[in-house]
C-alpha cells in the first residue's frame, strides 16, 4: 500500500530515517577505515623515493590512472586537461553495482539525482530539475551522436534509453555549459555514452535476468574483430515487467476505484544496436520501442485503466569517416538520420468516457565536419561545422470515438552551428582553453556561446581549473506549439531561448591510490522556460518565467587498492533561488551524499558492491516537503563459472525505505512513492 511520505506515518518515517542514518554512518566508517588502514599494496612507492610531494613524478603519485574523456572537447584528452569537472563510470562499475538503466548510473554520480513519476525518469544536477521538463537541459550522446529528440528534446535515461547498459564501455559526465561545442541542450552538462566495440565481446554473449514484479530481460550480442581494421558488433534486447498494484490516497473514493491502480504499471521494450567498423569508416545504428503503463491517473486519465499507456520509439543511423594524418591532425566527416515517435493513449473519464490519443513524430537528417590540428607545438585547434534539418516535427491530439481533433501541427526547422576551440599551452604547467560556437536557427536569432578555462598544475598530481561558460536552450516544438484543445494545456509560440552563465573553480588532487576533487560553482539563468498555470485560462502553459541563481560546492574522494578493492564517496551542497521571489526551487535538494565500495569476498570467485545514497528534502509544487531519504543497494558478482558464465544478484533499496519523488502538474499527486525493496538475478554466458 502506497502512502505519500508527507501525508502520514511521520513518526514511523522518522524512525526509519534514524535507522538509515545509522547504517550510513556505519558504511561511512567502514570506507574511511579502508581508505586509511588497508595496506596500499598498489600504491607502494619505489625504493629510495623521497616523501616530498614536489619531487614525485605524476606517474609515481598516481595509482589511479588518469582517464581520458572525449565529450568535453570532441577529442581525446586527459580529464586533468579538460575544461570541466568530469566523472567517468566504467563497464566494471556497471557490473559491480548492478546498474540496470542509465538512470541508475546517473544516480551514482556526484551532484546528480533522478526523479521518477512511474512513466519517465528525470535527471537533476546542481539543484535543478524542473517539473514538466523531459531532461532537455542535459545533452545526451551515444559515441558523440545526439540522442535528444527533436520534439521534446528528451534525453531518455530510463528503460526507453536506446542502448542496453550491458553494451556501455563507459559513461562520461561532463559538467557545466557545453554550448560552445554542442549548441542547444548542453546547458548543465553533457553525458556521452561510449559503447563497447567488437573486440571487447570476442564472440557470442547472451544474458538472462529476472526480478521483482515479474520482470524479465534477455539479451544476445555478437561481436568479432575479423581484422585489425574490420570489426562487427550486433545486439538485441527484450524486457518486460508486470509492474506493481498501487494505491494513491488522493484518489480514495468509490468513483475512482478507492484509490487502487491495479495491473496498470507494466513496462516493456525491445531494442537493437549495431556497430560496424571498416578501416576509417564506422557505421552505427540503434532502435528502441518502449511501452509504459500509466498507473497514476496523469493527464486526467482514468486511474488504473490498463489501456492508458505511452509508447516511445527512437532510432538513428550514423555514418562517419575519421582519418588521422601524421599524428598531429585529424579530420572527421559524419552523416546521420534520426527518427522519433510518441504515442499516448489516455482513457478520459469525461461523460461519455473516451479514448484520447496523443501522437508525435520527429525526423531529421544532418552532417558534421570536425577538424583537429596541433599548431606551433603549443596550440591544439578544433574547428567544426554542423547542420541539422528537422524536416518532420508533427504533433497530434484527438479523441478516437467519437472522433474529434484538437491538435494537428506539422512543422519543420533547421539549425546551423559553427565552433572553434583553442587549447593553448602557455607554460608547461599552464593551459588556456577557450572557444565559442555560433548557432543559427530558423525561428530564432543567432546565438554565440563562449567558454574559457584556465588549467594550472602547480605540482605534479595537482590541477586547478578556473572555468567560465555560457549556454542556451532553444524552446522545443512541444513547448511552443502543443495544445490539447485547451482541455489541460495551451500553446505559447512566443517563447524565447533561455540562457545560463556558469563560474566554477575545480581542484583535482592525485596522490598514491587516491583522487580527491573539490569544486565550487555559481550559475545565473535568464528567461527560464517553465510550466505554469495560466491565471486567466487555468490551463498549463510554458512561459519564460523569471531568472534563477544557483551556488554550491561538491567534494569527492575515490581510492583503489590492489586490483579489486575500490571506493568512492561524495558530498554535494546546492542552493537554488528564484531571483524575483527569493524562494528556493521545487525538486531541489540541498544535500546529496553518495558512497560506493566494492571488494572481493572470495578471491576470483565472489565479490560485492555496496552503494548508499542520501538525498535531502525537496519541495513539491504545492509547497510541501517530500522528505529526505537514504537508500542502500547491494550486489554480489561471481567470478567465471563453467564455460565463462557469470552470475549477479542484486538487492535494491535494501532496507525497504519509503520515500517519494516530486512530480509535475500533469499529475494530481504532489509526490509519487518509489519502489521498496526489489531483487534481480542475472546470468551472463559467453561462448
Amino acid at each position: 500500500m502506497f502512502l505519500p511520505v508527507n501525508q502520514g506515518g511521520t513518526m514511523n518515517l522518522d524512525r526509519l530515517h534514524g535507522r538509515a542514518r545509522g547504517v550510513f554512518v556505519l558504511f561511512a566508517g567502514v570506507v574511511f577505515f579502508c581508505f586509511t588502514a588497508l595496506p596500499a599494496t598498489a600504491g607502494t612507492m619505489p625504493a629510495g623515493t623521497t616523501k616530498d610531494l614536489t619531487e614525485w613524478s605524476l606517474e609515481a603519485l598516481m595509482e589511479i590512472e588518469v582517464d581520458t574523456v572525449y565529450g568535453a572537447a570532441k577529442r581525446e584528452q586527459k580529464v586533468t586537461e579538460a575544461p570541466s569537472s568530469v566523472s567517468i563510470i566504467t563497464a566494471a562499475d556497471i557490473r559491480q553495482y548492478g546498474y540496470r538503466t542509465l538512470a541508475d548510473i546517473l544516480k551514482s554520480v556526484r551532484g546528480f539525482y533522478v526523479t521518477y513519476d512511474r512513466n519517465y525518469h528525470y535527471v537533476g544536477t546542481r539543484g535543478f530539475s524542473r517539473p514538466g521538463d523531459y531532461n532537455s537541459r542535459v545533452l545526451l550522446l551515444v559515441d558523440g551522436h545526439r540522442i535528444n529528440n527533436n520534439i521534446y528534446d528528451t534525453a531518455a535515461i530510463g528503460t526507453e534509453f536506446i542502448l542496453d547498459v550491458d553494451l556501455i564501455d563507459r559513461v562520461e559526465v561532463v559538467r557545466g555549459p557545453g554550448s560552445s561545442i554542442y549548441g542547444s541542450n548542453a546547458f548543465f552538462g553533457v553525458i556521452n555514452v561510449i559503447t563497447k566495440k567488437a573486440r571487447a565481446v570476442k564472440g557470442m554473449e547472451v544474458s538472462a535476468e529476472a526480478g521483482s514484479f515479474d520482470a524479465y530481460k534477455g539479451r544476445a550480442t555478437f561481436g568479432k574483430q575479423f581484422r585489425d581494421d574490420f570489426g562487427v558488433l550486433l545486439s538485441g534486447s527484450y524486457y518486460r515487467s508486470k509492474g506493481q498494484n498501487l494505491y494513491f490516497k488522493e484518489y480514495d473514493a468509490p468513483a475512482t476505484n478507492n484509490g487502487r491502480s491495479d495491473n496498470a504499471d507494466a513496462d516493456r521494450y525491445g531494442s537493437v544496436f549495431a556497430n560496424v567498423q571498416f578501416r576509417d569508416l564506422t557505421f552505427q545504428g540503434g532502435y528502441v520501442s518502449r511501452t509504459k503503463g500509466i498507473s497514476t491517473g496523469a493527464w486526467n486519465a482514468v486511474l488504473g485503466d490498463d489501456g492508458t499507456d505511452t509508447t516511445d520509439a527512437q532510432g538513428y543511423a550514423d555514418l562517419r569517416y575519421r582519418k588521422a594524418f601524421d599524428g598531429d591532425h585529424d579530420l572527421m566527416l559524419r552523416f546521420f538520420y534520426d527518427y522519433y515517435r510518441y504515442d499516448g493513449s489516455y482513457m478520459i473519464d469525461y461523460p461519455p468516457a473516451t479514448l484520447n490519443r496523443d501522437a508525435a513524430i520527429g525526423k531529421l537528417w544532418g552532417g558534421e565536419v570536425l577538424y583537429n590540428r596541433k599548431v606551433f607545438e603549443r596550440h591544439k585547434l578544433t574547428a567544426g561545422l554542423e547542420y541539422q534539418d528537422n524536416f518532420v516535427q508533427t504533433q497530434r491530439n484527438y479523441d478516437e470515438s467519437p472522433y474529434a481533433s484538437y491538435l494537428s501541427e506539422q512543422r519543420g526547422s533547421y539549425v546551423l552551428g559553427a565552433h572553434f576551440q583553442d587549447e593553448f599551452t602557455i607554460l608547461d604547467n599552464l593551459i588556456l582553453n577557450a572557444g565559442a560556437r555560433y548557432d543559427h536557427y530558423k525561428d530564432f536569432r543567432g546565438r554565440i556561446n563562449p567558454r574559457a578555462g584556465l588549467i594550472y598544475n602547480p605540482l605534479d598530481g595537482t590541477t586547478l581549473k578556473f572555468l567560465y561558460g555560457e549556454a542556451f536552450r532553444a524552446p522545443n516544438t512541444y513547448e511552443l506549439y502543443y495544445n490539447d484543445g485547451n482541455i489541460a494545456q495551451q500553446a505559447n509560440p512566443d517563447l524565447d531561448p533561455e540562457t545560463i552563465r556558469t563560474y566554477e573553480i575545480v581542484l583535482e588532487q592525485y596522490i598514491r591510490n587516491f583522487r580527491f576533487t573539490v569544486s565550487g560553482f555559481y550559475y545565473d539563468m535568464k528567461n527560464l522556460i517553465t510550466q505554469v498555470t495560466d491565471p486567466v485560462s487555468g490551463l498549463l502553459v510554458f512561459r519564460n518565467a523569471g531568472d534563477v541563481t544557483g551556488k554550491g560546492f561538491e567534494l569527492e574522494l575515490e581510492g583503489k587498492w590492489a586490483k579489486e578493492v575500490t571506493g568512492r564517496v561524495s558530498y554535494s551542497f546546492t542552493e537554488t533561488e528564484d531571483k524575483e521571489t527569493g524562494t528556493s526551487l521545487t525538486n531541489s535538494p540541498k544535500h546529496l551524499v553518495k558512497l560506493n565500495t566494492s571488494f572481493p569476498l572470495i578471491r576470483d570467485k565472489l565479490s560485492t558492491g555496496i552503494e548508499v545514497q542520501y538525498t535531502g528534502p525537496r519541495k513539491t509544487l504545492n509547497g510541501s516537503d517530500a522528505g529526505g531519504f537514504l537508500v542502500a543497494n547491494l550486489t554480489f558478482n561471481s567470478g567465471k563459472l563453467f564455460n565463462d558464465m557469470v552470475v549477479s544478484a542484486s538487492v535494491y533499496n535494501l532496507f525497504d525505505q519509503k520515500y517519494s519523488d516530486p512530480v509535475s502538474k500533469d499529475i494530481m499527486q504532489n509526490a509519487i512513492e518509489q519502489d521498496g525493496r526489489t531483487f534481480r538475478l542475472k546470468f551472463t554466458y559467453r561462448f
